[in-house]
């Protein structure tokens, strides 16, 4: 039973992370899809944690007492239900249409030429606010509001999560030895981190293919999969990770409500005193009438269970290392969900990779050097048999190192893009400042170009303008994604004469020293990943061992709802809410309004983004010295009122009164101080 448990408990680590890994990869295509901001695609990602909220205080509590294995299995089946309903959209809605300056000629045999350059009649009424009940009716129409499924989705997956960690967790060691619980939850974490590398690498082969594959003609379509116009075929990979998940939950239900402790099979006739020498680490401390009142605990009802909780929880709060080592949680996990919500988005914007690859290299490089860091972190408390103080020290290592190498990130930088008129003038010097003014040059002032379209073209001289109107060009030729546009005098004022003055559809690639310079970030970042990664298993060993025994599955549960919370849900919201004041060029909406980001300004990206995410860890770590300081200065009194109670004992071996009085001591102090008993 025991290894169909783990097996089993692994498979879900798996399933979940590849969901949740998937969901992450999915952002950009998802905010395009709906034409949404950052700061809601924000929301939407943290609605998540919002279904965690909303039931694992009382999962944790009440699910210890129940029956574990079901409710995990009950779980999964809801996570399955949310994955297809975020999938919904896609089949309510109609095809997607991206925003473009020019009506593209589908039939390819015609010799019909586009005039980009309107001379003749105005495109300013593009410019024009629609009347409300317009906007309104075209709203329905393209559905602009499905994005409210996406979210009800999400919060649906978190409710259904809620039970696998703190129950599976403590399931998990309740039947192990002390020294086996690393070692498993290190293979855990493992197998569940093998998770969002396929979760990414499925985000980056669907980030590919087009939305509407299958209903579209693919020939029709101007743009390719590295334009930021582009969507990917989002909604597929929900349903293929709602699949996953609803297979995982099948071997939970066959499972038994508790397993006997490792080596304790064939021991249950043999005396409490042989018992009580197999108990785990933090059993040690426990008031022995504590444990004869555990043998002898009848089944509770749900009234007992409810009156008891609020002094669990005063309980668990008063432990002071408990309540210190969740702020530190707290502030490392707000850096990471800022991080790895919009790292796709911050190499495509500042090292100009398209959302394929960028989701890909996360996948292939960074999630396997957490994976091997995490095992890495548990393999070296198992060989070197580290207890307490070891493992928070380990932790705190590896916190420093890889706060180092991300303060060095910070200043590893490409040139921004150069796109006329937003990042540079139209001569080609820097743009000091950008209004909607500055897109309009004396070289396309009689074309009368609509300003919000984003339709970027590529001219011969690596300079991207926002439309082939606004780059002045007269004529095309060629259809969908092969169309060439010329005799655009806006490429003529920078060129010599004589010089092609045509342009492409699509963006110009950054410069060839960018490629050089990213693959220096990225093995920063593969490399802080995995030290980061190594301090993973040894925190959470002394978060486990900070905890009394009966008070475990409600800490773990408080843990979780408190990091998901205050660290789950405002991160994407304020992290994206301050992206969004470094947009350049705002999308348009099919109906009008700002839709998604389509260029940022790169360096405040940077800026933005990285010193965050800095500042964060820095205070995390500041967090982490404070509490090994003490984790130690509580180690040491306790290992000095160990010997004065043994010393007493020695002198006064035949009175039971005092070693009576004694462990009533012992008692009250616990009562008082929970850690300094565990630890």
């Amino acid at each position: 039973w025991s290894t169909l448990f783990l097996a089993s408990l692994a498979f879900v680590y798996f399933a979940k992370a590849f969901g949740g890994a998937y969901m992450k990869s999915s952002i950009t295509q998802i905010e395009r899809r709906f034409d949404i901001p950052s700061s809601l695609i924000g929301v939407i990602d943290g609605s998540f944690e919002m279904g965690n909220l909303l039931v694992i205080a009382f999962v944790s509590y009440f699910g210890a007492k129940l029956h574990r294995p079901r409710l995990i299995g009950i779980g999964c089946v809801i996570m399955a239900a949310g994955s297809f309903l975020i999938a919904l959209p896609h089949l309510l809605q109609g095809p997607y249409k991206y925003e473009t300056s020019v009506s593209h000629n589908k039939d390819v045999n015609s010799t019909e030429s586009i005039l980009p350059c309107l001379s003749n009649h105005s495109m300013t009424e593009a410019d024009d606010t629609p009347d409300l009940e317009t906007k309104t009716a075209c709203e329905k129409a393209a559905g602009s509001s499905m994005w409210i499924y996406v979210f009800l989705g999400n919060m649906l997956r978190g409710i259904g999560e809620t039970p696998v960690m703190p129950l599976g967790v403590s399931y998990l060691d309740d039947f192990s030895r002390e020294e086996n619980t690393p070692f498993y939850l290190a293979c855990i974490h493992t197998v569940g981190i093998l998770g969002p590398m396929f979760g990414f690498m499925l985000g980056s082969y669907l980030a590919k293919i087009y939305v509407d594959i299958g209903s579209v003609d693919l020939d029709s379509i101007t743009i390719n999969y590295k334009d930021s116009r582009w969507v990917g075929a989002w909604w597929l990979g929900f349903i293929v990770t709602g699949t996953l998940i609803l297979l995982s939950s099948i071997p939970f239900w066959f499972l038994p409500k508790t397993l006997p402790k490792q080596g304790q099979e064939q021991s249950e006739s043999k005396s409490k005193s042989t018992e009580l020498a197999t108990v785990a680490e933090q059993e040690n401390f426990l008031p022995e009438e504590n444990q004869e009142q555990e043998e002898k605990e009848k089944p509770v009802t749900f009234q007992e269970l409810a009156k008891d909780f609020i002094p669990s929880l005063k309980r668990l709060f008063r432990n002071s290392i408990f309540s210190l080592m969740i702020l530190t949680y707290l502030v490392a996990v707000n850096g990471f969900i800022g991080m790895i919500t919009f790292k796709p988005k911050y190499l495509e914007q500042i090292y100009g990779q398209s959302a394929s690859k960028a989701i890909f290299l996360i996948g292939i490089l960074n999630l396997p050097a957490v994976a091997l860091g995490i095992i890495t972190g548990g393999f070296v408390l198992k060989r070197f048999k580290l207890g307490v103080i070891g493992a928070a020290r380990v932790s705190i290592s590896a916190s420093v190192g890889s706060f180092c190498l991300l303060a060095i990130q910070v200043f590893i930088r490409c040139e921004n893009a150069e796109v006329a008129g937003l990042t540079v003038s139209y001569q080609g010097a820097p743009q000091v400042s950008y209004n909607p003014q500055t897109l309009l040059s004396q070289c396309n002032m009689g074309c009368s170009c609509s300003m919000k379209h984003w339709d970027p073209v590529c001219a011969y001289n690596g300079m991207t303008y926002t439309s082939p109107c606004l780059a002045g060009c007269q004529t095309s030729t060629g259809t969908g994604k092969e169309m060439v546009f010329h005799n655009c005098t806006c490429i003529g004022e920078m060129m010599t004469p004589g010089m092609n003055t045509s342009a492409v559809l699509g963006q110009c690639p950054r410069k060839s020293d960018c490629d050089r310079i990213f693959k220096i970030y990225m093995a920063l970042s593969v490399v802080g990943s995995f030290i980061s990664a190594c301090g993973g298993t040894p925190g959470y060993i002394v978060l486990l061992r900070s905890i009394q025994q009966d008070l475990k599955s409600l800490a773990l549960g408080m843990q979780t709802l408190i990091v998901r919370t205050l660290g789950g849900i405002p991160p994407p919201i304020y992290f994206g809410a301050l992206i969004d004041r470094t947009c350049l060029k705002w999308g348009t909406k099919q109906c009008g309004g700002r839709g998604a980001c389509r260029l940022y300004d790169a360096d405040a990206f940077r800026m933005t983004f990285m010193g965050l995410i800095t500042g964060l860890y820095f205070l995390a770590n500041m967090l982490w010295g404070g509490l090994y300081i003490k984790i130690v200065k509580r180690q040491k009194k306790l290992a000095l009122r160990n010997q004065a109670k043994e010393n007493g004992q020695e002198g006064n071996g035949a009175v039971n009164g005092h070693a009576n009085i004694s462990i009533a001591k012992n008692k009250e102090d616990e009562e008082r101080t929970g850690e300094e008993s565990t630890i």
